[in-house]
């Protein structure tokens, strides 16, 4: 729970609402509207919530000014109420603090440049050459190898490992257990079995991206794996090496994708894609969950080729007609074949 105390008007100024209601109401958290109390605030995205208002105990609403008039009791009246939402969560954040400063137990290389602002926790491992910025925060249990690079603001959550070389931006969250860094899937076959290619790039990662937990970034073969500013990966995300990911994309809990695609700015991939390796995708394109991308595109656009669900009887026997596509299509072939040998030849006599 958090132990943040506002008041509405307060809460008005800082999303630049208009506050219709009681304006020293004191607001202590945020929740939906079935389970609000008096000191929550709630907020209505759809209309489809528009029912659960008359019965809810909160506090105050987030409305836009659509809605403005389903509510009596306290309101803030928004454009955006979803980005409201949004803005207003940092104000009530329960992540526990870290203090400034370097914890005895970190083991922290002579070479390592830090940051006073910097907060390093306990057993943080530090490399030589390594640097972490200004009020920078590492949680405990987090590893940065040799030369790497942490940038101002960015926020690690526990037992994150960044591997030599790797730059992180301004502004970056990245949640626990993701390896940033680590060998791309590179070998070469022998008769012996395989011989491993080194890889010799890193991995770049712009400003103001955020990782989810236990996501795996391989750094480039040859070249560097790239992933450019505002891009927001969610938990399981498998990113091989030398992957490009254009700004302000979204890419949604386990996605894989093989190495050398390059995914355009603006695009949206959901749950379950795989990505093919060395293809090109245009920006602002967008994939619906479990789809298998085997080849690029040039042009935006939404995509998919998961058959939706079905009842398992309906799908066993469309299994088997998949099947048996290739020689019905051989049949309609023959049939089409034998119907035009059956018509009469066309005359020019009208």
């Amino acid at each position: 729970m958090s132990m943040t105390q506002r008041s509405l008007m307060e809460l008005a100024d800082f999303l630049d609402a208009k506050l219709i209601g009681h304006p020293d109401h004191k607001i202590t958290g945020i929740a939906d509207l079935q389970s609000a109390s008096a000191s929550d605030l709630s907020f209505v995205n759809q209309e489809s919530y528009l029912k659960y208002l008359a019965d809810s105990s909160t506090g105050a609403v987030i409305l836009c000014s659509d809605f403005a008039d389903k509510y009596s009791g306290n309101k803030l009246i928004v454009a955006n109420t979803y980005l409201a939402y949004a803005k207003v969560s940092a104000l009530f954040e329960t992540l526990s603090t870290l203090p400034v400063g370097i914890h005895p137990s970190a083991i922290i290389a002579a070479s390592a440049d830090i940051d006073p602002s910097a907060a390093i926790g306990p057993n943080c491992v530090i490399g030589a050459k390594a640097r972490i910025g200004a009020g920078a925060k590492l949680y405990s249990g987090v590893s940065i190898g040799d030369r790497a690079s942490i940038s101002d603001n960015t926020l690690i959550h526990p037992n994150v490992t960044i591997y030599h070389g790797v730059s992180i931006g301004k502004n970056c969250v990245i949640h626990s257990g993701t390896v940033v860094g680590s060998d791309g899937f590179g070998f070469a076959p022998t008769q012996d079995g395989w011989q491993k290619i080194h890889q010799l790039g890193t991995v770049l990662i712009g400003d103001s991206v955020e990782i989810g937990s236990n996501c795996s970034i391989d750094r480039g073969a040859l070249g560097d794996t790239v992933i450019h500013d505002n891009v927001i990966i969610d938990n399981l995300v498998h990113i091989a090496h030398n992957v490009s990911i254009g700004k302000r994309s979204a890419i949604a809990g386990c996605v894989g994708i093989a190495g050398s695609a390059k995914i355009g700015a603006s695009c949206t991939v959901a749950g379950a894609v795989a990505i093919n390796g060395h293809i090109t995708i245009a920006d602002n394109s967008h994939f619906h969950g479990g789809t298998i991308v085997t080849k690029g595109n040039a042009e935006p656009g939404v995509f998919a080729s998961t058959p939706p669900m079905q009842d398992v009887k309906k799908w066993r026997r469309n299994s088997v007609r998949y099947t048996q596509l290739d020689e019905m299509s051989s049949k309609i072939r023959q049939l089409e074949k034998q119907l035009k040998s059956l018509l009469p030849n066309e005359t020019s006599d009208k």
